[in-house]
């Protein structure tokens, strides 16, 4: 019984680390945006950034929308587009 439970929790456990670091761009870092411009175009859409990350290939922000509304948003760092949303 253990042995199935083992077995069936395995493949569950073996793809959280894929979904650590997401994959929002395969251009090299040259190209991305710089953080305070990135930054300064976000928050001229109407974003409000309370925490900034860079996990993988992306940027991105926890903070609230025009509406004040919570949001996690992973960004393409070459364009700023939207990759992700929370």
């Amino acid at each position: 019984m253990k042995l199935i439970s083992i077995l069936t929790a395995l493949p569950l456990l073996l793809s959280v680390p894929a979904l650590a670091k997401k994959s929002c761009t395969d251009e090299p870092k040259s190209k991305w945006m710089k953080v305070e411009d990135f930054k300064k175009k976000v928050e001229s859409e109407g974003y409000k950034i309370e925490k900034f990350k860079q996990p993988g290939s992306c940027y991105e922000i926890y903070g609230t929308d025009k509406s004040g509304q919570q949001v996690e948003i992973y960004f393409n760092p070459v364009d700023g587009s939207v990759a992700k949303k929370k």
